[in-house]
């Protein structure tokens, strides 16, 4: 994610985010989470949540055994702890094979229609410990911005409650919005209090989605990419419940599963060394490709709502599609059998997309079939056409008669179509006696149903078209070349699309007070207005920097530093301030003088700069104009050095700048002072 850049506290949209800087109306946490819902999920996610709390407990009881048993020389202790250690691994094990049989309650996530479509696979949400930061980010805020941290209270309760409103999201777009609200928040966060050298003190916990290991990491990217994880995991239950029989549910369908794909594809690529199974790269691109694979499904089946059943050129076109989600299914069952992934999956998933495999590699060839028997022999005007498609229709073209002669001699269709027929029965029979080896798919009625009524309409087909007189042995029929209308789109998350607020705004703008940056402690100063004025020049916004101070000056006499940063005048809090607005502050000074406070950045110092201009700015008018341009390029190239660089994000905000980087007695006194 591009981080965003801030503006002043009204809001403005800037760079990926929409920042905002005052309270949130219609917040997506009342909307998107509903903890108190007694829905069949919530109850799946809440006995998830039981197994995960009892898996904890026994694994530190193992822990606890076996370092125990490695202790201990005594040999009745030795033989009493490996008796207690084999009745907590018996535990361990029964507490994970209910959990996968949580994670293969796919039918729990599908949609309520009548009609009936093949189940698609879900995944459950990944579960989280409460987090308390009060006390750590008032710590911070004290220690490091040296502010009350009893003066944000309001901001971290805040975070809190969205942090626990995330944990129990609801299944739609406010779900969705809630967790990337949270998601993006964890920018200003980490900008915030997560210096590069020191940690927070605060451990993050989460338990893995598919076996409720538990593990915990100070890095906030661990929260970070489990609350990715999660946001993908929240599109496959969208999906799962779409009704795939209408097309505004098929498309609704494809678009959850694509942006399923693209949550897990962008952790993958943007977030490493996850100390959970479900967040490596092994466990992710097998989450990706399945993503992919039932997209390619609902392709599948938008395509037999869309096209004539009637048309040959249609129904190759279904068998092309057919092959093409057997072909990615394929792929995702030898990814789920790979070594580090077969032992993670649940069984039931596997034994799941090998089913589907089998089950549309037999669709491919029945639709062959009904495309040959069903369809008259073309016409002289269609012939090209069809003969065009047939082409590129199998992988290895049918032994036999002439491609023409094939296709206009109905007895020749209906021999090839019968060899379709033949291998599509054998499909269907080895897809179920596939599911049959699942206990837990064999529970799975509506699965049953669908492979059933495809076996017996193949099975009819084939009593159809089968002649009594038929003495020739029905061929091999080839392979059908896989091929689709319609690509997968793996769509990466949009973060741009959730207003975000920066709960801390009031800490200053991120650009420098961060928690990377360091600055000296806040001087407070008292300027008095001379006859030229305070005798420094302006530059930037929020806040604004003192881009220059002259030597001899009221600003220098009273202890300004060029690199200075004004945080407030006259007791008004000016972090956030805009140029003018400050310089207004400072116009309207009367002779009482003026109180500015000031912060320094350290290592933003630079001392041989600062020599060269007060050489400079000492020889006065009499400096030959030659010699004064060389000296402001020499000024200009100091700058890189120097904290200005932080100013130099874009170039609207070096036009508001007041006499950037030109001497002093290069202009005059009216122009250059204030």
């Amino acid at each position: 994610m591009m981080p965003p850049e801030e503006e002043s506290p009204d809001g403005d949209r800037d760079g990926g985010l929409v920042l905002l800087h005052g309270p949130k109306s219609g917040s997506a946490r009342k909307q998107g989470c509903d903890p108190f819902a007694q829905t069949q999920r919530s109850k799946l996610q809440h006995r998830r949540a039981r197994i995960n709390q009892q898996i904890n407990k026994e694994m530190r009881m193992r822990a606890g055994a076996e370092n125990l048993f490695r202790a201990t020389s005594n040999h009745k202790v030795k033989e009493t702890v490996a008796l207690e250690l084999s009745y907590v691994n018996s535990n361990l094990q029964l507490l994970k094979e209910e959990l996968e049989e949580l994670n293969s309650s796919v039918d729990v996530y599908q949609n309520d229609s009548e009609s009936i479509s093949v189940p698609m696979i879900p995944l459950g949400l990944k579960e989280t410990k409460e987090l308390d930061l009060l006390v750590p980010l008032k710590d911070f805020i004290s220690e490091h911005y040296g502010e009350e941290g009893v003066l944000f209270d309001k901001e971290i309760k805040e975070l809190m409650e969205l942090r626990q409103a995330m944990r129990t999201p609801s299944r739609n777009e406010a779900g969705l919005e809630l967790l990337m609200e949270y998601y993006n928040q964890l920018y200003f966060l980490d900008s915030r209090f997560f210096p590069p050298t020191k940690t927070l003190g605060v451990f993050f916990h989460w338990y893995d989605s598919l076996t409720g290991v538990p593990s915990h990491q100070r890095a906030l990217a661990f929260e970070k990419g489990s609350v990715l994880f999660n946001l993908g995991a929240l599109h496959t239950q969208i999906g799962a419940r779409q009704d795939r029989a209408s097309l505004p549910g098929l498309n609704q369908a494809i678009d959850a599963f694509q942006k399923a794909a693209g949550a897990f594809n962008y952790l993958k690529e943007n977030f490493s060394n996850a100390p959970s199974l479900d967040m490596s790269a092994a466990s992710l691109t097998m989450l990706v490709r399945l993503m992919v694979a039932q997209v390619q499904e609902c392709v599948f089946e938008k395509m037999t709502l869309l096209r004539a059943q009637n048309d040959f050129l249609a129904r190759l076109q279904l068998a092309q599609e057919a092959a093409r989600v057997e072909d990615v299914y394929c792929l995702v069952h030898q990814t789920m059998s790979q070594p580090h992934v077969k032992d993670y999956v649940p069984f039931s998933w596997t034994t799941m997309v090998h089913v589907k495999s089998e089950h549309f590699k037999a669709l491919s060839h029945y639709f062959a079939a009904i495309a040959l028997c069903d369809c008259p022999a073309p016409s002289d005007a269609e012939l090209l056409e069809q003969e065009k498609a047939f082409l590129q229709f199998h992988v290895t073209m049918p032994e036999g008669p002439s491609l023409r002669v094939l296709l206009q001699d109905p007895e020749e269709r209906r021999k090839l179509g019968k060899a379709h027929l033949k291998k599509a029965i054998m499909k269907h029979e080895e897809a179920m006696r596939i599911h049959g080896l699942c206990k837990i798919l064999r529970k799975m009625d509506i699965l049953q149903e669908v492979l059933s009524f495809a076996h017996k309409r193949s099975l009819s087909k084939y009593s159809e078209i089968d002649h009594e007189e038929d003495f020739f042995e029905t061929g091999e029929a080839p392979d059908i070349h896989p091929k689709t209308h319609q690509k997968p789109e793996i769509k990466s998350p949009n973060f741009s699309q959730v207003k975000v607020t920066d709960l801390f705004h009031r800490l200053g703008p991120l650009s420098v007070f961060s928690a990377k940056n360091k600055w000296y402690p806040a001087r407070r100063v008292h300027l008095m207005r001379g006859e030229n004025g305070f005798g420094f020049t302006l530059r930037g916004d929020s806040p604004v920097l003192i881009a220059g101070v002259i030597p001899g000056g009221c600003a220098a006499e009273a202890g300004l530093k060029e690199g200075d940063y004004i945080i407030s005048v006259n007791g008004k809090d000016c972090k956030w301030s805009k140029h003018a607005e400050v310089v207004q502050l400072l116009k309207s000074t009367g002779k009482e003088g003026v109180d500015i406070r000031v912060i320094t950045l350290q290592g933003s110092e630079c001392p041989k700069a600062v020599d060269r201009k007060a050489a400079v700015m000492s020889s006065g008018s009499g400096m030959p104009k030659s010699n004064k341009e060389n000296s402001r390029k020499s000024l200009m190239n100091s700058k890189s050095a120097s904290t200005l660089l932080v100013w130099g994000k874009k170039s609207k905000r070096s036009k508001k700048s007041t006499y950037s980087g030109v001497p002093f007695t290069a202009v005059g006194d009216n122009e250059a002072m204030y």
